[in-house]
């Protein structure tokens, strides 16, 4: 068998990509399959989504969002009308995203709403740019029970349509979510994980690591992903108002051209079949004139060929008006009779000299009671080359700028999807270049720092970070290896430092039970006292740590420096004579006062170790033990009469410690106290001599003290349980 067998293959970037692009060509050839047959069969549902919720489910929002702009793209080839329609497909890939990425799946009741969710954004928006775009339903057998809903009901035919749309597209979008949910459910759960995870740029964050990174997001401070955001939104936006602007502007001015010349041929073209030799006849006999209805019959084929051409007259130019020859009726406007006069517009009034004088003029926009117009004059002569009269073809503005608003809206339908689909693919890209990445940086840089007192969990936090395998090629990654790099080094130049510490440690306490022994060896009756109230120590500051007494004091630090600088506390006593030191009888008063300057000295010493030697962290508790040990809690102590919890805690556990082995173990003025009989006197001194709470937990802690006993028996002696 091979030895990698057992192993999870890990998909490298390259490869989800390649997963994702193959999942979402998938799904837009099932979509322009499905909507070809749909519309060569005229079938009344469509399936043309079940790609874009399929991959929508498997990718997320951005593969969903490109399905779904990519089918309504290849559509148009054989349903033009399909582009508009992009913001629907791609508001479906968005609300299945957030359905199905979000877990709210899981409840039936929610399934039903999604379902109901999808059907009215194809519905409503389907059916609303239908109207907008075709003036209508698009498919007959929609139009044809939309009208009979409203024949039998009176409801709006509008209303009616979207009813009727919105029915089908729950049958469509119930039937598309539920092939797409089981073509997921084929997919193998190896594939669908990776193509879930094909953005990445990085290993992969699970959801407890992404919400963490949320939480630990300053709230005072804009997220990236946020400044992405707007910057795309303000982009794409600025974008599709600029192209709309200059894709309005320009077919609006290439229409308003095509219109004018259209204009200027079709008054061209009545000019040149007005006879003008008979335009006395037209005038006196009207339309019984000889030849007067086919030229009328003339002029509305002319008119009527003439794309944008809204009116066709010709008018004879007089003094004080126009009098009309021939004038065609529009659906709005009768037509008037031949001979019938009118006022000249405001927009003539240059031009009446010209036209006057029979001569050809610029076509004239004007906005009067004709409405907005654009006016060709046309001249028409008689046989001696007169102007008799003009031929005039109207051209309506506003049908032009009705035409460029719809040619607008749908514009901004089709732009739209795009907009869309570039701002969730800058977004995509923030979010996994660079967003996750730094975050993920961040975070695992802050946990690194403080993390230096303990080697092992610095080094977990450096394959954190080396685990986390950014590959962004770019600036990120770029950063991600140097931070790695640096905090490989930071952790390999603490390992050194810690080694050296330990080192030079071990090498200071070796010193410090070397002055110990100095001052022990010269005191005959203190067999391992060092070794035994440095134990005692320990066992009291821990029992004080554990029971939650004086938190704020307790330290790991702080009771390491104790422990450390419990064999000092008697160093002073290198100072006393050896007469007194080691007297085997009681002291004399003069002697006691020699024997307690012992902590005044050991002060002095310790004050001076500290000047001079660098670590006055682990001194300083030196320094009290051997200054204060001897202080009392009512205050009766030496040197200073300290009381309370003015004395230093060190001294205070150092009293106890230092008290109950001078009880416990023999002196050459004294034989050992039975055990029970030394716990006696260290309970009749809490409150007065010791520290109660110190008393308290040595008393908690009887086992332990018996073991340090009889470690430290055969040295000491005279150890009695009684």
């Amino acid at each position: 068998m091979d030895g990698n067998s057992g192993k999870k293959h890990t998909p490298s970037t390259h490869q989800r990509q390649i997963y994702m692009t193959v999942c979402v060509a998938l799904g837009i050839a099932v979509n322009v399959l499905l909507s070809f047959l749909s519309i060569h069969f005229d079938l009344p549902l469509w399936f043309d989504t079940i790609g874009t919720i399929a991959v929508s489910m498997l990718g997320g929002v951005l593969p969903g969002i490109t399905t779904a702009v990519g089918t309504n793209v290849l559509c148009s080839f054989f349903n033009p009308s399909s582009l508009y329609y992009t913001l629907v497909g791609v508001l479906i890939s968005i609300a299945t995203t957030w359905f199905v990425w979000n877990g709210r799946y899981k409840k039936k009741v929610r399934i039903v709403f999604y379902i109901l969710t999808l059907a009215l954004l194809g519905g409503v928006l389907g059916t609303l740019f239908q109207w907008v775009i075709l003036g209508g339903p698009q498919f007959i057998y929609v139009a044809e029970t939309s009208r009979l809903l409203t024949d039998s009901t009176g409801i709006s035919y509008i209303i009616t349509s979207i009813i009727v749309t919105t029915g089908l597209n729950i049958v469509d979008k119930g039937i598309s979510a539920g092939l797409a949910f089981l073509a997921v459910r084929l997919v193998p759960p190896e594939i669908r994980k990776t193509i879930g995870e094909s953005g990445w740029r990085q290993k992969p964050l699970s959801d407890d690591d992404r919400k963490r990174f949320n939480r630990m997001q300053n709230p005072g401070m804009h997220s990236l992903q946020k400044r992405m955001g707007i910057l795309l939104s303000f982009a794409t936006a600025s974008i599709t108002a600029v192209l709309s602007f200059i894709s309005i502007n320009l077919f609006f001015n290439n229409q308003r051209q095509a219109y004018t010349q259209n204009a200027i041929k079709a008054a061209g073209f009545a000019a040149d079949v007005v006879d003008g030799d008979k335009v006395g006849q037209y005038l006196k006999l009207k339309e019984d004139a000889p030849g007067y209805e086919d030229v009328r019959r003339l002029l509305y084929w002319i008119r009527n060929s003439s794309s944008g051409v809204e009116c066709l007259h010709v008018i004879k130019i007089e003094q004080d008006g126009v009098r009309y020859i021939f004038d065609l009726e529009t659906e709005d406007t009768p037509a008037n009779k031949p001979g019938t006069k009118a006022a000249f517009s405001d927009s003539l009034t240059e031009y009446i000299p010209g036209l006057l004088r029979g001569e050809k003029i610029p076509p004239i926009e004007s906005d009067d009671r004709s409405g907005w117009v654009l006016s060709a004059y046309q001249p028409v002569t008689n046989t001696a080359g007169e102007t008799v009269c003009f031929a005039v073809a109207d051209v309506s503005m506003v049908f032009l700028s009705k035409f460029a608003g719809e040619f607008l809206i749908k514009t901004l339908l089709i732009f739209s999807g795009f907009f869309i689909l570039i701002l969730g693919y800058g977004l995509w890209v923030s979010r996994y270049s660079m967003v996750y990445p730094i975050s993920s940086m961040r975070v695992l840089t802050n946990d690194f720092i403080p993390e230096s007192d303990d080697q092992k969990t610095l080094d977990n936090k450096v394959r954190a970070i080396r685990s986390l395998d950014i590959r962004t090629g770019d600036e990120v990654e770029e950063l991600y290896l140097s931070i790695s790099k640096m905090a490989s080094g930071i952790a390999e130049q603490i390992r050194m430092t810690r080694y050296y510490s330990e080192a030079t440690a071990q090498m200071q306490n070796g010193l410090i039970i070397t002055m110990a022994d100095l001052v022990e060896n010269r005191d005959s009756d203190t067999g391992a006292h060092i070794q035994k109230t440095a134990a005692y120590v320990r066992i009291i500051l821990e029992g004080l740590k554990k029971k939650g007494y004086y938190t704020e004091k307790l330290t790991p630090k702080f009771i390491s420096d104790a422990v450390m600088s419990a064999p000092l506390h008697d160093v002073g006593k290198i100072n006393i004579p050896d007469k007194i030191l080691n007297k085997p009888g009681k002291l004399t008063p003069e002697e006691y006062e020699i024997m307690k300057t012992h902590t005044i000295a050991g002060r002095k010493i310790m004050e001076n170790a500290i000047s001079t030697v660098q670590g006055e962290n682990y001194l300083k508790e030196a320094l009290n033990m051997a200054a204060y040990h001897h202080e009392r809690w009512d205050g009766k102590g030496y040197p200073e009469g300290l009381h309370g919890e003015v004395i230093p805690l060190s001294a205070r556990v150092m009293s106890v410690a230092d008290v109950f082995d001078a009880l416990a173990s023999p002196r050459i003025y004294k034989p050992a106290f039975p055990f029970e009989k030394a716990l006696d006197i260290l309970r009749e001194g809490a409150g007065s001599q010791f520290d109660p709470k110190c008393v308290e937990v040595f008393l908690e802690s009887i086992t332990e003290v018996k073991l340090v006993l009889k470690k430290y028996q055969d040295v000491s002696g005279g150890y009695t349980e009684k």
